[in-house]
């Protein structure tokens, strides 16, 4: 990939409905072996906050993370020619195999700013979820396969269930899916009438059940919108 590629990766970057940007990054997950980490890679949209794609493996790897990109876009029936996807500066996100691999799938490439910790805020916000929420393991995890079982529940509750703040509190399935407008409009006619049958009760306008329709990643100025 050439310099004038990596350079258009730094644009601001919008997003009005799925597939238009993804982030991802890697964390560690404890094993328990001293000093020995599961890697954790989490391919998230950034508009509707769904996980799309993740892996499990005993290391950092290019090879690991272009192919799962390559299996995210497949599975999802993604045409991947013009997607943004986004991450950190860490050697994984800018070897030559995973760029190779993005110039090959037509995905446009977006990196941090150097040397700012917090310029990735969509998948940073995910890991904080998953590390904080009460079904976190409180032992370390056995094994790769124990890791796997523990994430495949972790992405289903959090696609299916979790009622994410950032998107008004539908879940990612139902935003990425197209659900969500009808629910919000659900949401606001039952809390209009919940405040015209008891107006005292009401100090201040209902809740805004609006769905947000436009989401923005700019690397370069950090006005990327990050949700937990």
């Amino acid at each position: 990939m050439n310099r004038t590629d990596v350079t258009r990766a730094s644009a601001v970057h919008r997003a009005c409905k799925p597939n238009q940007v993804w982030s991802w990054d890697i964390t560690w997950l404890p094993t328990t072996v001293r000093g020995v980490y599961l890697h954790l890679y989490l391919v998230m949209d950034v508009w509707s906050r769904r996980i799309v794609g993740w892996r499990i493996a005993n290391a950092d790897s290019a090879e690991i993370a272009a192919n799962l990109i390559t299996e995210a876009c497949r599975d999802g029936n993604v045409d991947p020619r013009g997607l943004v996807l986004h991450s950190d500066n860490g050697k994984p996100m800018r070897a030559c195999t995973m760029l190779a691999t993005l110039q090959w799938l037509g995905v446009i490439p977006s990196f941090s700013r150097p040397h700012v910790s917090d310029d990735n805020p969509y998948s940073e916000a995910l890991f904080r979820t998953l590390k904080h929420t009460p079904a976190y393991p409180h032992l370390p995890f056995a094994n790769i396969a124990a890791g796997h079982r523990w994430v495949a529940r972790f992405v289903d509750w959090y696609n299916g269930e979790h009622r994410h703040s950032g998107i008004r509190y539908v879940t990612p399935d139902q935003r990425h899916d197209g659900r969500e407008r009808e629910i919000l409009t659900r949401r606001h006619q039952l809390y209009q009438l919940a405040r015209r049958s008891n107006p005292e009760r009401w100090t201040r306008d209902t809740r805004n059940w609006t769905p947000i329709d436009l989401v923005i990643l700019n690397p370069q100025q950090g006005l990327g919108r990050s949700a937990h």
